[in-house]
């Protein structure tokens, strides 16, 4: 890819926004703190069951644990869908992150030519880097139901100064990878994925079993047959071996002393040199 890779605002809508397509809006903006702060601001205001926001640059992207998600101007995909799944349980809207992680494996096969996998819970994984992230947030208590699913992906090539992720991990992009596809391509390639996997998980009523997410999921986790270490959010951590992922999205983990614990919330780091 040469030059700047703008995003095609009006592809975008042409393709996937009523009466062509399943969204219900979609804007691109120059620049914004968060896509998925502006959104979650946006439910108060009555936005559309899956209305999408991108932007060509954040200034305040955020991860998991507030973390910080570098988010540089004109090569990455940062995009938030706000979904209104009502009849969903509110105990199974955080396996809405399990969907969109799926659709990222997917779009990177079929759009951008590239193998990547899960690392538990929201990483995407290409050749034991990071290409992308995923945040889920649903609405506080007292708001209509809606969740705010919002990715970040590194399309082009990444400058060397990009700092590592928990656990030391190196970030990459689908360039880097050999892809050749654009940001508008991707965009609208994880789009359609993340659309048809949610169609189906929201028709399940949320059961990722039941909508065959799960399937697909335990599929693409790279974590699953890791010997892995768990660091949860008290400070403390388990070691052991990664050995399912179940219907609520925990990672279950066999301990070195032989019980089995599972992981709701937590970094995870392979440890692939360890016995």
């Amino acid at each position: 890819m040469t030059g700047h890779d703008e995003l095609d605002v009006l592809a975008l809508r042409e393709q996937l926004v009523a009466p062509n397509g399943p969204y219900a809006a979609l804007d691109v903006v120059a620049s914004t703190g968060s896509t998925n702060a502006d959104l979650l601001a946006a439910v108060r205001d009555g936005a559309a069951d899956r209305t999408v926001l991108l932007a060509d640059t954040q200034t305040g992207g955020r991860g998991r644990r507030d973390r910080q998600w570098v988010s540089p101007p004109g090569t990455g995909v940062y995009l938030s869908v706000l979904l209104r799944p009502s009849a969903v349980p509110a105990a199974r809207l955080g396996t809405l992150g399990m969907v969109a992680g799926l659709a990222l494996v997917h779009a990177a096969k079929e759009v951008a030519g590239v193998a990547a996998t899960l690392k538990w819970p929201n990483d995407l994984m290409i050749d034991g880097a990071k290409c992308a992230g995923i945040l889920s947030e649903a609405t506080p208590d007292g708001a209509a139901q809606a969740v705010v699913v919002g990715i970040g992906v590194n399309v082009r090539a990444l400058d060397e100064d990009i700092p590592a992720g928990p656990g030391g991990l190196p970030a990459t992009s689908l360039e880097q990878a050999g892809s050749t596809a654009g940001r508008t391509a991707f965009a609208a390639g994880w789009l359609r994925a993340f659309v048809e996997l949610e169609a189906a998980w929201r028709l399940s009523d949320g059961d990722v079993e039941r909508s065959g997410v799960l399937t697909g999921y335990r599929e693409a986790c790279g974590t699953i047959g890791q010997r892995v270490r768990a660091e949860l959010p008290d400070g403390s951590a388990h070691l052991g071996v990664a050995v399912d992922v179940d219907t609520d999205g925990r990672l279950l983990i066999k301990l070195d002393d032989g019980t089995a614990t599972p992981l709701a919330a937590g970094d995870v780091v392979h440890l692939k040199n360890e016995a």
